[in-house]
């Protein structure tokens, strides 16, 4: 990547541990859009940025949709006021989300929990039943 004013497809799979298909089905749906050099797709600085902030709403946890709206609230003329206050409030909405999900994951292993001490103290019975009863043959 000597020349840092556009980049081919494989240098930004490579950079960002993507597939270039990923990269590919983001211009599909208009995520992203290169220039053509012939056949060659060309990104811009600006593409490799929007790449960048998609997977990182990705990594967050955001849809491909929700990134697509934070990322196109930037406005170079207007600064990113806007943007960073969606993106605070699309943060804040996905980690009420992850935390209602916690809670229920934590009720689930405590059921887990539960229903294991359970099963361990059946088979706890069964088996002292077992021994009494192998007791009982023996002595007759």
């Amino acid at each position: 990547m000597a020349d840092h004013s556009e980049f081919n497809i494989g240098e930004l799979a490579r950079e960002f541990g993507v597939t270039t298909r990923t990269i590919r089905h983001y211009e599909e749906i208009g995520l992203l859009e290169p220039m053509r050099r012939g056949q060659a797709r060309i990104y811009s600085p600006a593409d490799r940025t929007r790449l960048k902030l998609i997977l990182r709403g990705k990594r967050l946890g955001f849809s491909l949709d929700e990134s697509r709206a934070i990322v196109d609230l930037y406005d170079p003329a207007r600064g990113n006021k806007e943007q960073l206050q969606a993106l605070l409030a699309r943060i804040q909405h996905q980690r009420d989300k992850l935390n209602a999900q916690l809670t229920d994951i934590k009720q689930m292993l405590s059921s887990l929990d539960d229903a294991e001490e359970s099963c361990r103290k059946a088979l706890k019975q069964e088996k002292e039943q077992t021994k009494t009863q192998a007791n009982k043959k023996g002595k007759t």
